[in-house]
């Protein structure tokens, strides 16, 4: 079979969409669409999570510190895709589209509360890689649908449908 070459953006694909969700300084809530995120190291637990300078949201987290990994699913397709393609410059997004949010338990950042996962991350490190600005997020504390727990405390990932 002949190989061709292809766009760089799409070479680790597919991997869960994700929205990162924030609070600014004065209380407000936002949660923007993130292409890259992934997991950094399991001792302690980390994820990264690629922000650009010019987002909304990329002054919340670095003035804050904190954010919250929301997975999402098939089922929230137009909630992400609205998220990812508006700003919290010009709208609270999430009261628009209705959302509902609960508080976080480590964080001060809110949680996307119908998403069925929602990952609570203390920034501990960062480093410009180019277009994005690279967020190295400690996990502080992970929320599951209780469904999604097998007896390990692990999640059963075959339980969703992600986007």
């Amino acid at each position: 079979m002949e190989k061709v070459q292809v766009n760089m953006k799409s070479c680790l694909q597919p991997v869960p969409k994700i929205l990162v969700s924030c609070r600014d300084k004065d209380g407000k809530n936002n949660a923007l669409a993130v292409a890259y995120c992934c997991n950094c190291s399991y001792a302690p637990p980390m994820i990264m999570v690629g922000i650009v300078p010019s987002r909304y949201s990329y002054k919340i987290v670095k003035d804050t510190g904190v954010f919250v990994v929301n997975i999402v699913t098939r089922a929230q397709k137009e909630m992400f895709d609205y998220l990812g393609s508006h700003s919290g410059r010009d709208e609270d997004k999430l009261l628009k589209l209705n959302i509902k949010v609960e508080e976080g338990i480590k964080v001060n950042a809110p949680l996307l509360a119908d998403c069925p996962i929602n990952i609570e991350c203390r920034v501990i490190d960062s480093i410009v890689t180019g277009s994005h600005e690279m967020f190295v997020g400690k996990v502080e504390y992970v929320h599951a649908n209780e469904e999604l727990a097998d007896n390990n405390g692990d999640i059963d990932f075959s339980k969703l449908e992600l986007l």
